[in-house]
């Protein structure tokens, strides 16, 4: 039997373990922090009595897909839980607007706006499970659905800026502003609409559901998956050098591409060596977990049944957060992604308390404190807020950072989604997942198709390096 180590136990460690494990190698998988999960935790963090995400708490691209296909994480007591509305946009004057899982649906509510959401987000959901079979693989391979995929690229490729004028209204340019935020891309740059369509897509085919009793509960179950396979999970452990690990057959490196960098030393080529350590990371996250008793008291409608918000006015405010952030200025007015997963999930509730986890874009490093901006932000579309918070959890730019070693400068997406990192990420190779050195691989969310609790990075790279063993042996 074969040997493989895994170095890091985020969602894509551990899917990568679980994969080489179902391929009949024996794995081991080495975690530096005292427990595992990556971006995929979970705890009482107000210590109210209520369950909190750490960092990952909506998961649209988790629930179908060429991983979870797989394995059966159910069997490891994965259950996933969707909310009345997928996401919804406040807006002042108590206005406000909802997705949801009908794509139709989401149309009618947005009344002149509606024949256009269709065609950009129906035509693209109605044949995403296809689309994103392509997208969430390496750039650089032959499609299997082409026509399908460049119908999708034809609005992917936009900046965001453009596809938003294609809608009519406020509410619904406000709703598409929201998503294509996840990017943290300024809304001029080329490709900046990607991510808004591929999630916007996929809220109206899977949902953006919660993983029930918290985005751990992922990292749990593909835990108790890798242990069924024969594999083990070490705490605790800190590995600064390949020399650390006792020369297995493989080695899967969820880790940042500068600490891949140092991990390998003079073992990895020069070139790739230098991709690495000039790897461009994005903006920053400043988060907070709140304790709200009876939740927050959102002026509009939508978000009182969201399982995630997004706060921060209309388009042009959001552009004009989103390009300050670029710029290393923080906003006056920030961006801020809220989440009410309780909505899915009331077993994280204690009695009339809930749980809220938010976290606001902010600049690169950036070493302020945005809590005052934030709260703003929430009270200007739920006035009374403050005065039912019960306890709060703050987690500045540094702390994020130390918590976990891949978010660098806070950057928890694990890179900067250029128009250049969006196609080749880490670098430019037909191997995205490839080290230079045999055996060796990257598969953190630096490589494709990046961010999320989805697995599909670990599985990519897995796969990558089995069919290299395979050769090998041949």
């Amino acid at each position: 039997m074969r040997n493989a180590v895994v170095v890091g136990s985020g969602p894509n460690g551990l899917a990568a373990a679980v994969t080489l494990g179902a391929a009949g190698m024996r794995v081991r998988v080495l975690e530096a922090a005292p427990v595992i999960g990556g971006g995929a935790r979970s705890g009482d963090y107000t210590d109210t009595g209520v369950r909190h995400d750490e960092c990952s708490f909506a998961h649209p691209l988790a629930l179908d897909n060429a991983f979870t296909r797989s394995v059966d994480l159910s069997r490891y007591g994965l259950r996933w839980r969707s909310p009345e509305i997928e996401y919804s946009h406040p807006l002042d004057g108590g206005r406000g607007v909802g997705a949801y899982r009908s794509a139709s649906r989401t149309a009618e509510e947005l009344g002149a706006a509606g024949p256009a959401w269709n065609r950009v987000f129906g035509a693209v959901s109605d044949r995403f499970a296809d689309i994103s079979t392509d997208f969430t693989k390496p750039i650089l391979h032959v499609p299997a659905h082409p026509v399908k995929l460049a119908r999708f690229g034809a609005f992917a490729a936009m900046p965001a800026a453009v596809l938003a004028k294609l809608f009519a209204t406020e509410e619904a340019r406000a709703l598409f502003g929201g998503v294509a935020a996840h990017a943290f891309r300024p809304f001029g740059t080329v490709g900046s609409a990607a991510i808004g369509v591929a999630l916007g897509s996929a809220a109206h085919t899977y949902g953006w559901a919660v993983a029930e009793g918290g985005s751990g509960a992922i990292s749990t179950a593909m835990a108790a998956a890798l242990v069924d396979l024969g594999g083990s999970i070490e705490t605790g452990v800190q590995v600064r050098s390949l020399a650390d690990l006792d020369s297995p057959d493989i080695v899967m490196l969820d880790t940042a591409p500068g600490a891949a960098a140092e991990i390998a030393g003079a073992a990895m080529p020069r070139r790739i060596s230098r991709a690495y350590r000039r790897f461009r990371h994005g903006p920053a996250a400043f988060q907070i977990s709140y304790a709200v008793r009876e939740g927050i008291p959102w002026a509009d409608a939508p978000s009182r049944s969201a399982g995630t918000v997004h706060v921060g006015g209309s388009f042009d405010d959001i552009a004009t957060a989103e390009r300050d952030v670029h710029r290393g200025v923080m906003p006056r007015r920030p961006f801020v992604l809220v989440g009410q997963q309780y909505l899915a999930d009331p077993g994280r509730s204690n009695g009339d308390v809930h749980p809220i986890d938010l976290y606001a874009h902010v600049p690169s490093g950036w070493t302020g404190d945005a809590t005052v901006a934030i709260e703003a932000q929430i009270e200007r579309f739920a006035p009374g807020f403050s005065s039912r918070v019960v306890s709060k959890r703050v987690r500045s730019v540094a702390r994020i950072e130390a918590d976990n070693q891949n978010f660098v400068g806070g950057d928890v997406v694990t890179g900067a989604n250029t128009p250049w990192r969006l196609v080749f990420r880490p670098r430019l190779a037909l191997d995205p997942y490839f080290t230079g050195i045999d055996g060796v691989y990257l598969c953190s969310a630096a490589t494709p198709p990046g961010a999320g609790a989805h697995g599909l990075c670990g599985f990519n790279a897995a796969t990558s390096a089995l069919k290299a063993r395979a050769n090998l042996d041949a």
